[in-house]
């Protein structure tokens, strides 16, 4: 709201509240009709897609096009940032030192543990560095 004042502008809270209560009110009848498309079609959870179908079944077709654009970035991110936390995890699994079954280092069995902890896994200053 800011942007469109003069440096100078202020906004009264009033005018802060009023705003974020027709905001709150477009966003509830935005998904409020989203939400009878998934109920029609036995689908318990609303998506993108069917807040856009909103959108144009309600008339807000200008905003949609800015949404998708929207949309495709959030889910390319998301889907970014899932691989990386995948990799990140495989990676973090395969830094630690798992014994074999069948082989006896570190099973107790053996006279000589090679540093490894009660687990028998590796001790924390052995672990390789990834």
């Amino acid at each position: 709201m800011k942007r469109a004042l003069l440096p100078n502008g202020k906004i009264g809270k009033d005018a802060k509240d009023t705003v974020q209560e027709c905001v709150s009110e477009f966003i509830s009848f935005i998904t409020s009709e989203a939400s009878d498309k998934c109920q029609k079609e036995k689908r318990k959870t609303v998506n993108g897609e069917d807040l856009l179908w909103a959108m144009s079944t309600l008339g807000f077709e200008d905003y949609l096009e800015p949404l998708k654009v929207y949309l495709a970035r959030y889910r390319e991110v998301s889907y970014i940032s899932l691989l990386l936390l995948s990799s990140c995890y495989v990676r973090l699994i395969l830094s630690f030192h798992l014994p074999v079954y069948g082989d006896n280092k570190g099973s107790g069995k053996s006279g000589d543990s090679n540093n490894r902890d009660a687990a028998g896994g590796v001790s924390g200053e052995e672990l390789p560095v990834v």
